[in-house]
Formats: structure tokens, sequence, C-alpha cells
């Protein structure tokens, strides 16, 4: 029906990719509070004090047919199919699609929100680290991409503080054993202690209570996990353990079908790929598809297949990890300064367009 009322809520990569595609086709309502795009996989950057590339979302969505409302979705009625807002009153709708996606998870440690700075606020940690002054001890916590790529761009960039990096497992240990080396040659280039195997078990105005003993630390980054946004399961929709809304293969509500999720807020599992990861390597082409259906495509079941992973350790180095489809590793990397430079295309390209 072409007078559906569809609402996307959330503009993310997911969020932004779908209401660009269906717009060029639809009328689409995009409800989100901010006024720029939030480029989460260059938030090291930000805190770095880099130049920020945050597009305004109305240039994003110039050409097509969405209309952005700028308010907060506080709740989900999903009975009479409408939306509550902070600001904007009720808007009601025919087809919803759920793309809030996750935030930083501090998985209930204690001190962990009130005293650490995450992803989402790099701008802040970088406020707090111009005012240093003098050498600052920092340290960051997780050792997955967000946390290796935080510790290489602040140890470039503020040579002066001392950057340390723990993890509970092994910093980088899901990348193939030449991934690893290279990531770990380059932190210590950088001059990055890392601390494998610790636990953290609280956060101090003073830095980190660990399994193995306290860190002092000037400053923390917690770059730990994600976890959804928890208005999918407040609202009653069908959600996973973690909090991810249950689709089926055309990224549908099993239990609301007039609900798609995409993104980090869905739970998709495909055939000989397993269940899909977090982050913007399945986020946009969840957004395009589900753009592409909306705006009139025959509904295929959503497909994907991964083909690589990439870091960024600073600003003169990078790597390029070759994975197969279902995201296991092979052992070819690109690393050094080509590695650096497909890791920029691939973030310059990310950004969703009408």
């Amino acid at each position: 029906m072409t007078d559906e009322r569809i609402v996307v809520v959330g503009a993310g990569y997911a969020g932004l990719a779908t209401a660009t595609r269906a717009g060029r086709h639809r009328e689409v309502t995009l409800i989100a509070p901010e006024e720029r795009f939030l480029h989460r996989v260059r938030q090291h950057e930000t805190a770095a004090g880099r130049p920020e590339h945050r597009p305004a979302l109305a240039d994003l969505v110039r050409g097509s047919r969405v209309t952005r409302v700028p308010a907060e979705v506080t709740a989900i009625d999903l009975a009479a199919r409408t939306l509550h807002t902070d600001t904007a009153g009720p808007v009601p709708y025919d087809v919803l699609v759920y793309a809030l996606g996750s935030r930083t998870a501090f998985h209930g440690v204690p001190g962990a929100a009130e005293h650490s700075y995450p992803a989402e606020r790099a701008a802040a940690l970088h406020r707090r680290l111009a005012a240093s002054l003098g050498p600052a001890s920092l340290a960051v916590v997780g050792g997955g991409a967000t946390g290796i790529e935080m510790a290489a761009e602040l140890a470039e960039a503020h040579p002066e503080h001392r950057v340390r990096l723990l993890a509970a497992d092994r910093v980088g240990g899901w990348l193939s054993a030449r991934g690893q080396r290279h990531v770990r040659r380059a932190l210590h280039r950088l001059g990055v202690t890392i601390d494998d195997g610790r636990t953290v078990t609280a956060v101090t105005p003073g830095g980190l209570e660990t399994d193995r003993g306290p860190v002092p630390a000037d400053a923390v980054v917690w770059a730990a996990s994600m976890e959804p946004h928890p208005l999918a399961a407040e609202a009653g929709l069908d959600v996973t353990a973690g909090g991810q809304v249950v689709v089926d293969d055309h990224l549908r509500s099993v239990s609301h079908p007039e609900v798609y999720a995409v993104g980090d807020a869905a739970a998709v599992t495909l055939p000989g790929r397993g269940a899909l990861r977090m982050g913007c390597a399945t986020a946009l082409p969840m957004g395009t598809y589900l753009g592409r259906v909306l705006g009139g495509r025959a509904p295929r079941p959503f497909a994907f297949s991964y083909a690589a992973q990439c870091l960024s350790l600073g600003r003169r180095d990078g790597l390029l990890q070759l994975v197969r489809a279902d995201d296991s590793m092979r052992p070819l990397v690109l690393t050094g300064t080509p590695g650096r430079l497909v890791k920029a295309a691939i973030v310059r390209a990310v950004t969703p367009r009408s």
C-alpha cells in the first residue's frame, strides 16, 4: 500500500540507510533527536581531537521523501501502533522500523558509568585531555576493535600521556595469528602498554580496581562491549536474552509483523553465517535491504556474507583482516599504509546517503 505510514526510529547506519532508500519511492518519517549523523566508527578520532566528520541529517536525506522529526521516542504502544515522543507528541504508524541500535554496556561494574568515558562521550574525553596540564595516565578497558582503535589513536595524538590497554581476555584475540601480531606490534610502537587477562571489578575517580590489583589512571576509557537499546523490550516486542528484537528472514519482528528491526537492534541468524555481530558492517546492509523492500522491491529473504574486518591503528597504520563468509579468520591480512588506506576508504563509504 503506497499510503502506508512508514516511520523509522533511529538515524544510525541502519536507520538512515532504510529511510533514505525507502524514501526514494515512499513517504517516510524519520524520528531522531540529533541534528547530525554520529559516525560511531570514527569516535576514536573525535577523542583524539581530530576533525569531526558529522554531516547534517538534513543533507543526508535531501532529495528523498523523508521527513525528519527532531524528537526522542520515549515509548512504543504496539497495540495502538503509536510512538510517544518527548517533544513531538504521538506519532502513529502502519509500518515501524526499529533502528535504535546499541550503546556502551557497563555490565553493572561499580563506578563504570560514573567515572569512565565510553565512545559516546568521545568529545568530552577530548576536552578532558586538552585540559591536562601535564602528562596523564589513560586506561582503556576493552581489547576489541573499539578499545584497540581508541588506545592507538590516543597514544599517537598524545605521546606525552601514558596509555594502557586492558582486556579480560587477549587484546585482538579474535584476529588471525598474523593480525594479532601486527596489532600488538603497532600498539607497542605507539607506546601503549598491553595488559591481557585482567578483569576490571570497579572504576573509581583514581582509576581501576581489577582482579590483579589496582590500576591508577587519570582518565578511564570504557570500550568493553555494546548492548541494545532497552526500548524494544520495554514495549513488549519479542527480544533475546540480550535485548535484541527477534526477527524472521525478512527482518520482521516475529511477534509484531508490522514492526521491522535492523542494525544492532536486531537478532539476525542466517544459514551458514550464524548470529550476525553488531557493527556497521552488518547494519548498513540490513538498512539497504529493508529500504529497498519498503520502497517496492519484491521481498526476498535478507542475505549477507562477511568479507573483511578492518582496524585503524593511528594515522599511519591500519589492518585489513580478510575473513570467510561466516566471519571466521583467513590467514591473509593487509597492514601498514595499504591497510590504513583501505580502512579509510571503507569508513568514507559507510555514511548512508539518499
